[in-house]
């Protein structure tokens, strides 16, 4: 055993070192480096103890696929592939304000009221104020226990037992501490001791736990990256607080789909669960507008159709403005360069400001070909023809190449009413529900489009 002395470590990354120093270099970020002062083992291998024999199991043994708990709340059994798991472990993480909170305490009144055992337990409120939001969001009845604790040992202690409840929320794991550290609570040792012993917790008594997790200013999750790799499951809850929408995104799942999403909105009642987002992701569209394009995206397993919206106007500034908000900015910068390169289309000396409506965050490729639409049409001030949808991807060389599940993104839009469709040459769709406008190159994209309406409308011959 080596004797007790001051090791630094990084709040961001968990990187350890033995002096202090302004930056780290592990991760880069400055002023991130605390002291902590623990004892640490010092490993001399196993020596010649035998250890216990573990058990092994076959893969083919029994599974029951009736285990999970669905808490009737179908946008959050969504995400988490279709209830929760019991043992599992989830972290939920987003900005402050932005409804997490809320959205928790509203699964366990209904995992309550449904006969599931659930315990609330908060480090960041008192009890009577977590009655004075249940009471709010009109969920007084329910049957939820509350606690207000911060120490791991005495959650352990009243949890690790024969009549353990089946979900427990604890709300949040940076408020959380271990008695045996010297740390602060919310420093990197804390937070990985904390979760490492609800973790056990979890999986010895079968509880499935949710951890609350704070962001950084760059919106990743607060404390070591491992806590990420420890979990089941990290969901994302997404949105602008100025903004009625929240998307709560998986990003990680052992037990379902990872990047399923789930759409709410924000009422005086709490969070409502929006059934169909993509009814809702158009609203207030409206006809005939140039420099908006509709794109029928995938979000895990579910179809979502949203509004793309550019603007190109002249610049009075030497270097052009390129403002993004809801994509990548980079995948922007592509776009921009095919479009001049390949297809002609000048927009130096121009700002550019591209934005998805609805407040929902873009990450796949198949949206380049619905940006270079909405692109095009702001420059030529021509809109693209009414009930139309767009999607695709753009390679380098100005092609444009296919993507999964066309016949999903079809078969939801004509669902909402869409009659057309700019999708890539070659596609495989088993069935047609909309007229089909195949593109194999980007140009051709660009040449339709400053025809009119009557160019797109000509069929492939």
């Amino acid at each position: 055993m080596a004797r007790d002395q001051g090791h630094y470590v990084c709040q961001q990354c968990g990187a350890s070192s033995r002096k202090w120093s302004g930056r780290c270099d592990s991760c880069g970020e400055w002023n991130s480096i605390v002291e902590e002062a623990t004892a640490e083992v010092v490993p001399r291998g196993l020596g010649r103890g035998k250890g216990r024999r573990i058990e092994l199991a076959d893969m083919r043994g029994a599974v029951d696929e009736n285990e999970r708990t669905p808490c009737g709340i179908a946008e959050f059994d969504r995400v988490c592939g279709g209830g929760l798991v019991p043992g599992s472990v989830l972290l939920v993480a987003g900005d402050p304000g932005i409804g997490k909170s809320t959205l928790l305490l509203q699964v366990l009144a209904a995992l309550a009221r449904g006969g599931h055992g659930s315990i609330y337990i908060s480090g960041e409120e008192a009890v009577a104020q977590l009655r004075m939001r249940a009471r709010r969001l009109g969920l007084a009845d329910a049957p939820v226990q509350l606690a207000a604790a911060t120490d791991v040992r005495d959650i352990v202690a009243t949890l690790d037992n024969a009549k353990a409840p089946a979900v427990v929320v604890i709300d949040s794991i940076q408020t959380m501490f271990v008695d045996a550290l010297d740390s602060a609570p919310g420093t990197v040792a804390q937070v990985r001791a904390s979760a490492q012993e609800l973790i056990r917790l979890a999986k010895r008594r079968g509880i499935a736990v949710m951890l609350v997790g704070h962001v950084t200013k760059d919106g990743q999750i607060a404390g070591p990256r491992v806590l990420e790799h420890m979990v089941d499951t990290v969901l994302y809850f997404e949105g602008e607080r100025s903004h009625q929408f929240r998307i709560l995104r998986a990003v990680k799942n052992r037990f379902g789909p990872a990047d399923e999403i789930g759409v709410f909105e924000m009422t005086d009642a709490g969070l409502s669960e929006v059934a169909n987002p993509s009814a809702l992701f158009l609203s207030g569209r409206s006809g005939g507008t140039s420099g908006a394009a509709v794109f029928a995206g995938l979000e895990g397993t579910r179809p979502v159709l949203t509004e793309i919206q550019a603007l190109v106007a002249p610049s009075p500034l030497g270097t052009p403005r390129r403002a993004v908000v809801g994509w990548d900015s980079g995948r922007l910068a592509m776009v921009l360069a095919v479009l001049e390169a390949r297809c002609g289309v000048s927009l130096a000396g121009r700002d550019v400001y591209l934005n998805v409506a609805g407040g929902l965050r873009i990450f796949e490729p198949a949206a380049d070909l619905a940006v270079a639409a909405a692109l095009i049409s702001s420059v030529a001030d021509v809109p693209l023809p009414e009930e139309t949808v767009v999607f695709g991807e753009i390679g380098l060389s100005g092609d444009v190449r296919t993507v999964s599940q066309a016949d999903l993104r079809l078969k939801e839009a004509a669902k909402l009413g869409f009659r057309r469709a700019i999708v890539p040459a070659g596609l495989k769709h088993r069935t047609r529900p909309l007229d089909i406008t195949e593109i194999a190159q980007l140009d051709d994209l660009a040449l339709r489009l400053t025809v009119g309406e009557r160019g797109l409308a000509r069929a492939d011959a």
